[in-house]
């Protein structure tokens, strides 16, 4: 019983969710806040209405002015849009991971947090894509989407694996 009244004050005071780590050389969790942005507004200043509807790479712009580039989701082969879009310029707290490559720094998304309200995993593309298939989101099919999806499948026939052509 002692044991457990020493050990409970640190779970209590533990994160509910920290930062996956995906074990990538180099990768350093993080959380952090910032405002949704649209990457190319805030670099050209073209800035179309709604952060470009999900067609444009999306960011975190952060109150010292650093411009955090989130290239990446909980899920496989997904990109961050679909999770950040609902808070186009709105301010939100993200968890994930960032990595480094070629001297290029991104940040891999894991959830996000908006003021105010609970944490939501951002595996948006995942849910999407189960539900246009009717399937559950933890379904052994939608978690492995890339798999299933008739679109890769026909990209991998006409272009190969690699992209080199088919047969290759």
């Amino acid at each position: 019983m002692r044991k457990l009244l020493l050990i409970l004050p640190l779970l209590i005071a533990s994160p509910g969710w920290a930062a996956e780590s995906w074990g990538l050389p180099g990768e350093e969790a993080a959380s952090f806040d910032g405002k949704v942005v649209d990457v190319q507004c805030v670099l050209t200043k073209d800035c179309p209405k709604d952060c470009g509807a999900g067609r444009r790479q999306l960011g975190l712009l952060k109150k010292d002015g650093a411009l955090i580039l989130a290239m990446k989701n909980a899920d496989p082969f997904a990109g961050a849009t679909r999770d950040l879009l609902p808070f186009c310029g709105k301010s939100i707290t993200v968890d994930g991971l960032f990595t480094s490559n070629e001297g290029v720094r991104a940040f891999a998304l894991q959830r996000v947090k908006p003021p105010g309200g609970e944490w939501i995993a951002a595996n948006g593309f995942v849910r999407d894509w189960a539900k246009a298939h009717k399937l559950k989101p933890d379904s052994p099919q939608a978690e492995e989407w890339f798999r299933h999806d008739q679109t890769v499948a026909g990209r991998i026939k006409a272009e190969g694996k690699l992209g080199l052509g088919p047969g290759q």
